[in-house]
């Protein structure tokens, strides 16, 4: 393959047009050689381009690999060295949530399916499977019934209704009172604070709602383009957005009345596209799913607390399944999530598998289940009752001589030597399965079948995962309520401005949670204070992702007149006070 490019260098430099008879061909696959190898010779046109593809997969595949290169360097420079590797699983201190033992970890868990196996079958053969139905013709659960009671919904409206009417200024500077997230926004210099709070939140409020430093200028008395643009450049970075929005995430996390959604552990994922327009529509990307105009994806972790804890701007034709990992990785939050949700784009096989080995418990929602087949051990018995989900047997012996790969490939991303992103696109990549992926696949399709097998048996976990999905789509409305100037669209050319938009606009909507939380609390005790007492069970319905009675347009004033004493609230709209 090299020989080849350099034979084509040596053409260029030469300005021959023939290519010489003892070219390299061994690289030549058979469906090039009909086009490249003609009774003349070499075709010079198709044997440049056969070696460019041939070239473009080794680099891909990682056969072929360049130095310094952070996309294409070789496999194994991504990955911890080989001596610390082996130091620590010699020490038993690898930082995975399994059994290292490939023979103890792989006994288990394939007991385990076939256990799982044999009880779906025995269900299904009886029609015992929970609101589900297994036929030779397939598949069939039966839909989730509405999760929200009528005795909710009237708790939702009047708790919404007395929430205090708020301009969307009024409310970063309470949140900015309650948890000094703004100290977090540090000079790049010197660490000092921003010494104009007012200064700063309006360059974080620029961001959030889509209108820039210019228009913001314009639309808040007594800054200017210049002050919000210094201010910028010298205090608002990825890693002090990260800092500041895990100083709300912790505070939403830690209030009381938090709980009632649930304790911190479950999260979800959603991937929410924008347009990309004007300057910014060169870099936007296509998905025919999204129709036929460019755009991009904000990519965001939530809480079942409802905080957004982590974003990420991601190409619309990536899959949602490459960044999963990485938002539960690298927040900066006091989160300890266990278990996460996904819809039907955020799952392949190599993320059921490095989920697994990273301590967390998988749970997309896939559309077309009875599409997604299992996959049994080789030598077991038939399972005929479940004949229309099997796809196949379990490749364990891959599993087995890869063992240390994985291993080591799941303690590198764990220890931040390689983010799981690109170690997912690399993997996904590779056109000619390379031994690494197939194991993990391998080792992924076994999660996927227990998760499936549990899906089959569990009416709870499919309403979990429901209504953490559900919380995603939610703050979704929100972030697009939020995101509303410039029609929506992503117009900044620069990835990097791109990033500040995403950032801002997480930040601000968790300060939107954090507030409405706060206020809902305050709500339903007003509620029990007139006489109207409050069924506890359900609190569980109210959400914190209403903006009705937030005033997002207009012009940005920060009157420190409105500034609230020390433990004071802003009174509730109580029907009979002014």
């Amino acid at each position: 393959m090299l020989a080849a490019v350099q034979t084509l260098r040596e053409m260029n430099a030469d300005n021959l047009r023939k290519v010489p008879a003892d070219a390299p061909t061994a690289f030549i696959k058979p469906r090039w050689k009909p086009l490249v190898i003609t009774p003349e010779g070499l075709d010079r046109k198709f044997y440049e381009i056969c070696a460019l593809s041939e070239l473009k997969n080794a680099l891909r595949s990682g056969d072929i690999w360049v130095k310094g290169s952070r996309q294409f360097r070789d496999f194994d420079d991504y990955l911890l060295p080989a001596e610390k590797f082996a130091a620590l699983k010699r020490e038993q201190a690898l930082p995975l949530a399994i059994n290292p033992n490939s023979d103890q970890y792989l006994e288990e868990r394939l007991q385990l399916l076939d256990e799982q196996l044999a009880t779906v079958t025995r269900l299904a053969k009886d029609n015992e499977l929970p609101d589900a139905i297994l036929t030779e013709s397939g598949l069939k659960i039966t839909p989730l019934d509405a999760a929200v009671p009528d005795r909710a919904q009237a708790l939702i409206d009047q708790t919404s209704q007395l929430l205090p009417r708020i301009k969307i200024t009024e409310l970063l500077m309470d949140v900015d009172d309650w948890t000094g997230f703004s100290r977090h926004f540090t000079h790049l210099k010197d660490g000092a604070e921003a010494k104009d709070r007012t200064l700063l939140l309006s360059a974080i409020l620029g961001d959030a709602i889509n209108l820039g430093l210019t228009k913001m200028a314009e639309s808040s008395p007594g800054l200017t383009y210049a002050k919000l643009s210094w201010l910028q450049a010298w205090h608002i970075r990825d890693e002090t957005y990260s800092a500041a929005l895990a100083e709300l995430v912790n505070h939403q996390y830690r209030h009381a009345f938090a709980a009632h959604w649930g304790d911190g552990t479950t999260s979800s994922a959603e991937g929410q596209r924008f347009r990309a327009g004007g300057r910014g529509e060169s870099t936007g990307h296509v998905n025919p799913k999204y129709g036929s105009e460019p755009g991009r994806l904000f990519y965001t972790h939530i809480s079942d607390q409802y905080a957004p804890f982590s974003t990420r701007v991601v190409n619309v034709g990536v899959r949602d399944s490459t960044y999963v990992l990485d938002g539960l990785l690298y927040h900066e939050s006091d989160l300890r999530i266990e278990e996460h949700y996904t819809d039907t784009a955020g799952f392949t096989d190599h993320v059921f598998a490095l989920m697994h080995l990273l301590g967390f418990r998988f749970a997309p929602r896939i559309r077309d289940l009875g599409e997604t087949k299992l996959y049994v051990p080789q030598g077991v018995q038939a399972y005929p009752t479940l004949r229309p989900l099997i796809g196949g047997t379990l490749n364990i012996k891959h599993v087995r001589a890869h063992w240390d790969d994985i291993l080591r490939l799941a303690s590198s991303i764990k220890q931040g030597t390689v983010t799981a992103s690109l170690m997912l696109r690399k993997l996904g990549s590779y056109p000619r399965q390379n031994g690494l992926a197939v194991a993990l696949r391998e080792l992924g399709r076994i999660e996927r079948t227990l998760f499936i097998l549990d899906w089959l048996q569990s009416v709870e976990l499919r309403r979990r995962v429901h209504a953490g999905l559900n919380k995603g789509e939610a703050r979704n409305s929100l972030a697009r309520a939020v995101f509303f100037n410039r029609l929506g669209e992503i117009r900044d050319r620069s990835f990097e401005q791109q990033r500040y938009r995403a950032s801002g606009l997480n930040l601000v909507t968790a300060a939107i949670v954090l507030w409405n939380t706060v206020y809902l609390e305050r709500a339903t005790q007003g509620l029990v204070e007139a006489g109207k007492p409050v069924d506890g069970e359900l609190l569980q319905f109210l959400s914190p992702l209403g903006w009705e009675h937030i005033n997002l347009t207009g012009d940005y004033v920060w009157r420190q007149s409105r500034r609230l004493e020390d433990g004071k609230f802003r009174p509730l709209r109580m029907p009979g006070k002014p």
